[in-house]
């Protein structure tokens, strides 16, 4: 716990990485305080207020509903973030494994489970998803582990490289020669030298993960109306943007803002923790 604060204390101290924070702090504290914080219903429809243009009762405006879309906005992120919080840990946690044991084994098997990796990597991950969501449905409880399947898929890459770099070190062969078994390898030597590549992946996965949550949600496979979601936002408002620019351009910059400070905290992370993201998926 004391390493995670010295590293959080060091990404801030960094230009990049306090700006990525704040961000990233701010829509999570969004997120939460939201419901308490927005001046509107979020699904109070007004006939008589339809397109209007940002004033100082609505200053977003409002969409083709009569929705406020401040208020939509605040509270657009709420989904999103819910679901790829927990889906990026399982992406983390099965392919950062998954990466570590096929390193540890080598040989055919880490062959022949690497060309299964390439075949899926070799696929558009949008109709991945899409095949998937409309096969079990849209809800969380699929979202979460369909998601985290599928971003976990890259990282096992990630990790078995960086697995190679390790093996051939002292203290792993040491560890054999002790007869140590392959879960105390990967628990004891090999999870602790990789654990830092795996955090920085991670993190770039979460704007990727968000990108494609809000992508479904455009689609209209993601959060269903009249929940607020960003991505549905935009698929909402496109139809009115000659109209009213507003009801796409909140959302946009809500959506953007987050996913900049992540990559901006992930950066500053991947240079904390002296982690090169050039050569980290080496192959």
């Amino acid at each position: 716990m004391q390493r995670l604060w010295c590293v959080l204390r060091d990404v801030a101290a960094r230009p990049s990485g306090a700006v990525g924070l704040s961000l990233v702090g701010f829509h999570i504290l969004l997120a939460a305080l939201g419901p308490w914080l927005v001046p509107y219903d979020t699904g109070a429809m007004s006939s008589g207020e339809m397109l209007e243009t940002p004033s100082m009762a609505h200053w977003m405006g409002t969409d083709h509903l009569g929705r406020d879309i401040a208020s939509r906005v605040m509270l657009g992120g709420r989904e999103a973030l819910i679901v790829t919080g927990l889906a990026t840990p399982l992406a983390m946690l099965w392919g950062g494994f998954t990466g570590l044991a096929l390193g540890l084994a080598g040989g055919r098997i880490d062959e022949a489970m690497m060309r299964i990796v390439d075949a899926f990597l070799s696929l558009p991950g949008i109709l991945i998803l899409l095949v998937l969501v409309m096969t079990f449905g849209t809800s969380n409880a699929v979202l979460v582990p369909t998601l985290g399947f599928l971003f976990g898929i890259p990282i096992i890459r990630v990790a078995r490289a960086a697995t190679h770099e390790v093996i051939a070190r002292d203290f792993v062969a040491a560890a054999r020669a002790r007869g140590h078994g392959a879960m105390t390898i990967i628990a004891v030597e090999l999870l602790p030298n990789v654990r830092d590549t795996l955090m920085v992946e991670g993190a770039m996965r979460w704007s990727w993960m968000l990108l494609a949550f809000s992508s479904l949600s455009f689609l209209g496979f993601g959060v269903a109306p009249p929940t607020p979601d960003w991505g549905l936002m935009i698929a909402d408002g496109r139809i009115y943007m000659s109209l009213a620019l507003w009801g796409v351009l909140g959302p946009v910059i809500a959506l953007s803002s987050l996913i900049v400070g992540i990559n901006l905290a992930a950066d500053a992370l991947a240079k904390s923790l002296g982690i090169d993201r050039a050569r980290k998926a080496v192959i």
